[in-house]
């Protein structure tokens, strides 16, 4: 709250008398000369509203000086502190200073002091504490905007890695497939050429079962190729056995050459013909030849008669395939390599 000061003393100037009363043998420069001062109602009439400080540069103005920067200092941080807290500032009143700059200046001071009040302290250090709150505000909005940003990049590198993992199921899901139409194409490939190749061969064996045919009819088979017993010398059956009652009509089962013919031990009447690759097909047990060696026949020609001549127990034919080498091999197998079935 302002006041009025009293007025300033006027400087004590003393009459220009010798200073030995106070024992100087003479007087100082800084001591005088020195007037009389005699006050008039002028001169000690209150001073109001205008102030005047005596220029000086000692350490007083200074210390004035920072005196009042830090009240105003202080002033204003508690006025933040008040705004920060969230409450109003508090207007405060200072007594009316001297202005800073008159008490350092060599100049004339201002004709007037400066009376501040502190509540326009306290509005700056609430500007000051909004603008912390928008810088604050700034701060949260960049960093949610870092956040969306680094959830965005995440999303998108989810989703990148989400369509690679489809692409490669999709690639290898495709590449099974491919590798599996592969699989059925090849077996079916496979199946057809087996279809095809089993096609020839029957049309083959048709056109050999034309050319060959079996030694006789009307027959059982009652031994085969290698079965084991005492009846056989070697120990084991050589041939195959179409048993059959005596008289039975015995034909080429191809054409080619006689080469064998008459009565030979164990195998009774026996015929050998001999065909053009030179296997040879022998007929055993006959009751009858009805050939010669040298003789030519044909496929179905007659070469004999079933009979039970021989180390037999009963009426049959007993047939064996040799190949050119003389090795004998299996019958069965042999007349069905032509397209026949015994």
């Amino acid at each position: 709250m302002a006041s009025n000061r009293p007025a300033p003393e006027a400087p004590f100037v003393p009459s220009r008398h010798d200073t030995e009363t106070f024992g100087h043998e003479g007087h100082r420069a800084e001591e005088g000369p020195w007037e009389e001062w005699n006050p008039t109602e002028e001169s000690i009439r209150p001073v109001r509203g205008r102030h005047r400080v005596a220029k000086q540069r000692g350490g007083l103005a200074r210390s004035s000086t920072v005196l009042g920067v830090g009240v105003i200092a202080a002033v204003g941080a508690g006025g933040m502190a008040s705004a920060q807290a969230g409450k109003p500032p508090v207007p405060i009143s200072m007594p009316d200073l001297p202005n800073v700059g008159s008490l350092i200046s060599d100049e004339e001071p201002e004709p007037e002091g400066t009376a501040t009040p502190l509540s326009g302290i306290g509005t700056a250090s609430t500007d000051t504490a909004e603008g912390t709150t928008d810088a604050g505000e700034t701060l949260r909005t960049r960093i949610m905007a870092q956040a969306e940003q680094q959830q965005a990049q995440a999303e998108s590198r989810a989703a990148a890695e989400a369509a690679a993992a489809a692409e490669k199921q999709a690639a290898e899901a495709a590449a099974k497939a491919e590798e599996e139409a592969k699989a059925k194409a090849a077996a079916a490939k496979k199946k057809a050429e087996e279809e095809a190749e089993k096609k020839a061969e029957a049309e083959r064996l048709a056109q050999l079962a034309k050319q060959y045919t079996l030694p006789t009819s009307s027959y059982t088979i009652s031994s085969t190729y290698g079965q084991a017993g005492a009846y056989w010398s070697s120990g084991h059956h050589t041939g195959l056995d179409f048993a059959a009652p005596t008289g039975t009509l015995l034909k080429a089962v191809h054409s080619g050459t006689i080469t064998s013919a008459g009565y030979e031990g164990s195998y009774g009447y026996k015929t050998v013909l001999t065909l053009d690759d030179g296997t040879e097909i022998w007929y055993a047990h006959q009751s009858s030849i009805g050939v010669s060696v040298g003789q030519k026949v044909s496929t179905g020609d007659v070469i004999g008669r079933v009979g039970a001549t021989g180390n037999v127990t009963g009426a049959h034919l007993h047939m064996e395939v040799h190949t050119s080498s003389g090795a004998g091999i299996d019958p069965m197998a042999w007349l069905q390599s032509k397209g026949l079935t015994p």
